[in-house]
């Protein structure tokens, strides 16, 4: 069974965010977050630490770089089962981070629209997201990955029914989930810059 003792939660959809929220908080979790899911939080009475004061650096480049950061990742990728990983993360100070909650910038939205220009399109290329996503997943023993608000509702009863624990054949399902969702995501910017005549080099 997973225990999440610390979740990082950075959506652009926040459908049943608070609900979610508030629940992991009252069960003892603590909440980190980036800058507009950070502020939702907040104004619904939750107790939030920014990224940018957990990892100690700013958000850069207009919002481009919030959760690319060592501290994150490596709170998500190590092995809690691997003495070596655990030496390393105790010499950094450095804590597990036990859930991610994200669901990306909306591209396939944005490029639906019609006239939409290119630029707009790229800004809405989610780059940490899916990252954050991908190393959830691949870790997926020890991190539970939500990449969509129908998952709240599934985790929160699971972990009412487990004294708050979340076993490992749900971890798997949410892990295969977030992969398809990244492929999915990657499957329509591809297509949507082939459609703009950009074509692979050979």
């Amino acid at each position: 069974m997973l225990f999440i003792k610390q979740a990082l939660l950075s959506v652009s959809d926040k459908t049943g965010l608070l609900d979610l929220a508030v629940f992991l908080q009252n069960a003892g979790a603590a909440l980190i977050s980036t800058g507009g899911t950070a502020r939702a939080l907040t104004q619904g009475g939750l107790t939030v630490t920014e990224v940018s004061d957990y990892t100690g650096s700013p958000e850069l480049l207009d919002g481009r770089v919030k959760s690319l950061h060592p501290k994150i990742h490596a709170g998500l990728l190590y092995r809690r089962d691997d003495p070596e990983h655990q030496k390393q993360m105790d010499a950094l100070k450095w804590a597990a981070i036990d859930m991610v909650v994200v669901n990306l910038y909306p591209f396939e939205k944005v490029v639906a629209q019609e006239g939409a220009a290119m630029a707009l399109a790229l800004e809405n290329i989610d780059i940490g997201g899916p990252c954050l996503l991908r190393a959830a997943a691949k870790n997926h023993a020890h991190v539970a990955v939500l990449s969509e608000p129908s998952d709240y509702s599934l985790i929160i009863k699971e972990m009412i029914e487990n004294q708050g624990g979340i076993g490992l054949n749900t971890l798997k399902g949410l892990a295969l989930k977030a992969f398809a969702r990244t492929s999915a995501y990657d499957a329509a910017i591809r297509d949507y810059l082939a459609s703009q005549s950009l074509r692979l080099v050979p």
